[in-house]
């Protein structure tokens, strides 16, 4: 039998790297001392496997994704340094246990090969959040076969649950096993940073580090996701399968580094595993707390929230369109407006339709018909299914009269929206949208949705809404 013998978090900017780096390294050293030492760590424990799960392989937004080429390459060319290279075998015995269970549990994970490379434009050439650790680890011990993931935009309980299978396929085997989540932290530290500088990068890091060295997993599993969003970070879903393989085991995690010179935050946890303490019910507890923040949401909908979800449900169910409801108001019978529908399935958007003017007899229409077509007719989205329904969170938007602007400096991400404008092209963004932390961000992307380029003559309009949720 198999056993997981520890498990760490650590950062991949390439500049970490001496030939990428040429000098800037030297300003990240602490986080290179933190990475030697875990690397030793490594070293001590002797694993046959080391199990990457890194957020820039193949990304899925639906599904977790395992390479299963024999041989496994990379370089670090795209960073000026081609002559670093990485050549690994493919612990396939490991990585064909992890999809059989997956299958078993039918846990949605893909087979990264030749075939779906091709399928979906897909690299095969191990990714720099895969080949910055193993710079580290391979100037200690080299004597592992690698097991390569790359982790899905799948509800974080989903992914906890993912890590189970991972350890399910480990305990069928009789070889050790390390497990590396590869991630960094906020991208938004500082006015120069990547994704420029935003008040939460600051506030997500500390709570992150702070709570998984404390060791309070619910609470780490209950950080918003308004607040990752907010810092622009892309260690967390790797954190989560790392946490859910170490279900059951005693933890003892460290923080061995943190700094963020770049404007990107930079964390090096180590994880010292003891026995197994029996209690595999913690993925149990999350998902019933996940349904319980549900049920809460849908205690507390209003007529307008109520509705969409009705109209929804009936046409997807039943196939047919509700013509009025019980629970509308004279609010909503009187009134006309334009109206956004959004849906949220697990946090991230499932689908958004919207009128920028009414266009049926009242509120009530108008937020049937946008419902229906939120759910069914959004083309970034396959249509929604009934088993989806009861994971549905709705929102409702009612638009208030758009007025002309002249510039940007009139506008405010939080309170107004945006409708942008180039002879019969448009695109709009509503306000105080996750993520969406400046006008310039709201200005491209509502140009984005236009099809206007940045450099062409544009009309602006800005408007209010009354949001229902």
């Amino acid at each position: 039998m198999g056993s997981i013998l520890g498990a760490y978090l650590m950062p991949h900017p390439p500049i970490i790297m001496k030939e990428v780096g040429k000098g800037e390294e030297k300003k990240v050293q602490k986080t290179a001392d933190a990475m030697l030492l875990v690397a030793r760590d490594i070293k001590e424990k002797k694993p046959a496997a080391l199990i990457m799960v890194t957020p820039h392989g193949p990304l899925f937004s639906d599904a977790v994704a395992i390479s299963v080429k024999p041989e496994l390459t990379g370089n670090m060319g795209m960073f000026g340094a081609k002559h670093v290279k990485f050549t690994k075998e493919n612990h396939l015995d490991l990585t064909n246990k992890i999809l059989q269970f997956a299958r078993l549990r039918e846990f949605p994970c893909g087979m990264v090969n030749q075939d779906l490379a091709r399928e979906y434009d897909l690299s095969l050439e191990l990714d720099h959040g895969t080949m910055v650790p193993l710079y580290f680890i391979d100037q200690e011990y080299i004597h592992y076969k690698l097991v390569h993931i790359t982790y899905g935009l799948l509800p974080r309980e989903d992914l906890y649950a993912f890590g189970k299978i991972i350890q399910e396929a480990i305990d069928e085997l009789s070889e050790n096993v390390v497990i590396i989540a590869s991630g960094d932290l906020s991208h938004r530290l500082s006015k120069d940073a990547p994704g420029g500088y935003h008040p939460s990068g600051k506030v997500f890091d500390e709570k992150f580090l702070s709570l998984l060295e404390g060791g309070d997993i619910e609470e780490f599993f209950s950080l918003e996701r308004s607040l990752s969003e907010e810092a622009g970070e892309c260690g967390l879903r790797a954190v989560d399968i790392m946490l859910g393989a170490c279900d059951g085991y005693e933890i003892s995690p460290k923080v061995l580094s943190y700094e963020g010179p770049f404007g990107v935050g930079y964390g090096v946890v180590q994880m010292n595993l003891g026995g197994k303490s029996g209690d595999r019910l913690f993925h149990e507890h999350l998902v019933t707390r996940r349904e319980d923040r549900l049920r809460q949401i849908r205690v507390k909908e209003d007529a307008y929230v109520r509705l969409a979800r009705e109209a929804l449900e009936k046409y997807v169910k039943e196939g047919r369109q509700i013509k009025e409801s019980k629970n509308a108001t004279a609010e909503m019978l009187e009134n006309k407006a334009g109206v956004f529908v959004s849906l949220k399935k697990y946090g991230e958007l499932r689908g958004c339709i919207g009128t920028i003017a009414p266009t049926r007899e009242n509120l009530v229409q108008e937020i049937i018909r946008n419902a229906i077509q939120a759910g069914t007719a959004d083309p970034r989205f396959y249509p929604v299914e009934e088993e989806e329904l009861e994971t549905l969170v709705y929102s409702v938007d009612i638009l208030m009269e758009p007025e002309p602007i002249q510039s940007l400096e009139e506008l405010d991400v939080k309170r107004y929206g945006v409708i942008v404008t180039s002879g019969e092209r448009s695109g709009l963004l509503l306000p105080n949208l996750e993520g969406i932390n400046t006008v310039e961000e709201q200005i491209r992307i509502a140009l984005q949705k236009a099809g206007i380029g940045i450099n062409e003559r544009y009309n602006l309009q800005r408007f209010e809404v009354i949001r229902h949720h």
